[in-house]
This record gives C-alpha cells, sequence and structure tokens, in this order.
C-alpha cells in the first residue's frame, strides 16, 4: 500500500502532462514536472491552466531532465509524444527505483511493449485521455472540453496502485476509470485520432467542425474510422461501427477545434504518424486486413513529413 501521499513524476510538460499533472497537484499527491524546453518559465512562473472546468495556477517543483529528480517516485506519468527519436527507455532509467510504477499516458496503438520489455519487474499502466487541451504558450495549457482518463495495467488487469492513481485524478475533479483490458480504449480511441488529425494537417490546416462541414471529407472520415474498426475486429477487440455515427455526432457537438497532429505540424515539430496510423496500418498486414484509406493517409503524412523536415 502506498504511503498517504503518492509521489508522481510528470515526464512532458505539454498540453497533456501540464493539464494533467496541474490538476493531480490538487489532489492527495506530492507532484513534481520534468520539463526540458518550458523549464525556466515554469521555475520561473508556475503553470497557468486556462479551463473550461475553472482557470487555475500552481507553483509546482521542475525539474530540467529526469537526472535532475532527488526523489522516488511511486508513479512516473509518461506524457511525452510517442516519437522515434524521443529515447523514452533511456530517459526513465534515472527515475526508476523499487516500486516504481511507469505510466504511458499518450496516444497511439503498440506503444507499450518496448517499455515493457525493456523495465520487465516495474508495474506498467496505459492510461488515454479524451480531452481538447493545447499548449498555447511555455507554462500556460488551454484545457478546451472534455478530459476523462481511462487507464489499466498492461497487458491486462487491474490492481490497487492503479486504482489508487485512478482515484487521485478523480479526486483532482478528472473523471478516470481503471479498466482490465485497456488495448480495447486504445482501439477506441483510434477510431477519432487516425480520422481527424491525419485530416486536419492534409486539408491544409482546418478545424473539426470545418472537415465534417464537407461532404467529401465527412465521407473519408467515415471510412478511414470504418477501417480502424475492422482492424479492432481483427485484432480481437470487437468494436462496434455504430461508434462512427457516435463520434461523428459527438465531434459535431465538440467546441471547433484543432487537432494535436495539426498543431506540431504548424509548430514545425515531428508529428506522431506512426504511433497513431503507421502502427495501425502494421497491424493491418499482420492480419492480411485491407486498409487502402489507412496506408494513403499514412504514405502521404509521411511525405509531408519528410519535405518538413528537408526545409528545416
Amino acid at each position: 500500500m502506498l504511503k498517504k501521499s503518492p509521489r508522481i513524476a510528470v515526464l512532458g510538460t505539454g498540453a497533456i502532462g501540464g493539464f494533467y499533472g496541474a490538476k493531480l497537484a490538487q489532489s492527495d499527491a506530492s507532484v513534481s514536472f520534468i520539463a526540458r524546453s518550458d523549464y525556466n518559465k515554469i521555475a520561473k512562473d508556475g503553470l497557468e491552466i486556462t479551463s473550461k472546468w475553472g482557470d487555475f495556477h500552481v507553483m509546482p517543483e521542475v525539474y530540467p531532465a529526469p537526472s535532475a529528480y532527488p526523489h522516488q517516485a511511486d508513479y512516473i506519468l509518461v506524457t511525452l509524444k510517442v516519437l522515434p527519436e524521443v529515447p523514452l527507455i533511456e530517459m526513465l532509467g534515472p527515475l526508476i527505483k523499487a516500486d516504481t510504477a511507469i505510466v504511458l499516458l499518450q496516444n497511439g496503438i503498440d506503444i507499450e511493449d518496448a517499455i515493457a520489455k525493456a523495465y520487465p519487474d516495474t508495474p506498467l499502466y496505459s492510461a488515454i485521455s479524451f480531452v481538447c487541451a493545447n499548449r498555447i504558450s511555455p507554462g500556460h495549457i488551454h484545457h478546451i472540453d472534455y478530459g476523462q482518463v481511462v487507464m489499466g495495467r498492461y497487458p491486462k488487469g487491474s490492481d490497487d496502485m492503479g486504482d489508487i492513481l485512478c482515484t487521485l485524478f478523480q479526486k483532482s475533479g478528472i473523471p478516470c476509470k481503471s479498466v482490465p483490458d485497456i488495448r480495447f480504449y486504445r482501439w477506441r480511441k483510434l477510431v477519432w485520432n487516425a480520422a481527424f488529425n491525419p485530416l486536419s494537417v492534409l486539408s491544409g490546416g482546418v478545424t473539426t467542425d470545418t472537415i465534417l462541414a464537407n461532404s467529401k471529407s465527412r465521407e473519408l472520415v467515415a471510412q478511414l474510422m470504418a477501417e480502424i474498426v475492422t482492424l479492432s475486429i481483427a485484432d480481437g477487440y470487437a468494436l462496434p461501427f455504430d461508434i462512427i455515427a457516435s463520434q461523428i455526432h459527438d465531434t459535431e457537438k465538440m467546441v471547433p477545434y484543432k487537432t494535436s497532429m495539426l498543431l506540431d505540424f504548424e509548430h514545425h515539430r515531428p508529428m506522431e504518424i506512426d504511433a497513431i496510423v503507421g502502427n495501425a496500418c502494421k497491424i493491418a498486414r499482420h492480419y492480411q486486413v485491407s486498409t487502402p484509406y489507412l496506408d494513403a493517409i499514412y504514405a502521404l503524412l509521411e511525405l509531408l513529413n519528410q519535405s518538413q523536415i528537408q526545409t528545416q
């Protein structure tokens, strides 16, 4: 059983890490941030959260690198982008102690296995957020809509340590539930991410409402979503096809939103192409499932990403 005030080290202080870490600081936890690019700003002025649920400000402990973190964390909350150039295994090394758990609060499918193999004796939890949030400047996060977190032990199951973290989220005002099979929920989130993230970039930079207002791009959203549903069925996590209509309907009710992939593209940052689209294409090849829309979107994103790198 954990001590009364668990220690959480948030690795990454972008939109997700900044928002959820700041909210967790309002619970019974002792929360510290490991921030690279925003370190000086956060150390001086703290984190400013502009939120649909109420604006607030925190002045947390912040460190510039994992090696500078002086405590033994109960949880390492990883909120970094899932990118090939991010050496997450090496970054985790200085933070992992006896009884430390890793929590991957990140996008995508098939993102956990490398961490599980690198640290087989460390409890690993996989978590996803259903949230609209942007980092609008160093140390300033705008929470636009939603916010639920779903988490579970990887590869399957739930336990007390996961339940304690889930309760901390709830105490901070974040809807959170612990589930026995997190992969089902990763597929569920990918239905939305694999459609809207790529299309927001490839369309020239439009928000979710503009994508759905055009009949042709709306149909493309549905086709991409259908391929993800088909892959979930092949993988043994059968999502219902009616999730397509419900996610489109929910997106129409949502505040018009620039996706995280579009914001990364506009700011000339690497995009989570593989985690969100490429890994789904690999799974399709594994199960010999035809995914022409996902394959085309992936090829176009790779080409665009290569072109952006060459012009930098």
